[in-house]
């Protein structure tokens, strides 16, 4: 019996970690990913406070001793002072995945115009890929259902768990084989 996935869920905010805000993004997360996987997973959800050394070790944490193939992160991602999350994104991984920020952008602007203010990344770092969100539940779903398709597949390339999706939801993409 295969062991089931391991997916990160982030919420990077300030306030809901003093728990002086309702996290709604990793609530949104999970609730996006029970909805579109179909294959064995779990996840393993922090709430943590918006500064580049607490994310930086927060998903070293989830790769390097949590193994999760996936970690999803929400918030942090736009211009203000306090949002770190994509720079400790790319502290932690050896490779960048720009693609993913830039169709998720591509995908949000089609809603909002200060979609051009968002700094959405990917990066890998060992067998794990790190996708950062938005923080607006909404903006949540848009953006996964943009990128999902391929995160499978990216997931088989890092040698990790295979991953399924409900093909009335979300058809994820692998090459045909020969």
């Amino acid at each position: 019996m295969e062991k089931p996935a391991r997916i990160g869920i982030v919420t990077v905010s300030d306030r809901a970690s003093r728990g002086e805000y309702e996290d709604r993004g990793g609530p949104a997360i999970l609730e996006y990913l029970q909805e579109v996987l179909t294959c064995s997973w779990e996840p393993v959800a922090r709430v943590i406070p918006d500064e580049i050394e607490v994310v930086s070790s927060t998903l070293i944490d989830l790769c390097d001793r949590e193994h999760c193939s996936l970690i999803v992160t929400t918030g942090g991602t736009g211009p203000a002072i306090r949002d770190m999350t994509p720079e400790a994104t790319e502290v932690v991984c050896t490779k960048m995945m720009p693609g993913f920020g830039e169709l998720m952008r591509q995908i949000s602007l089609q809603y909002v115009p200060t979609a051009i203010l968002s700094r959405q990344t990917a990066g890998i770092r060992g067998s794990s890929l790190i996708v950062n969100l938005p923080g607006q539940p909404k903006a949540i779903a848009q953006c996964l259902d943009a990128v999902f398709p391929a995160i499978p597949y990216c997931i088989d390339l890092l040698e990790g768990p295979y991953l399924t999706t409900d093909e009335k939801r979300l058809v994820a993409f692998r090459p045909k084989k020969k």
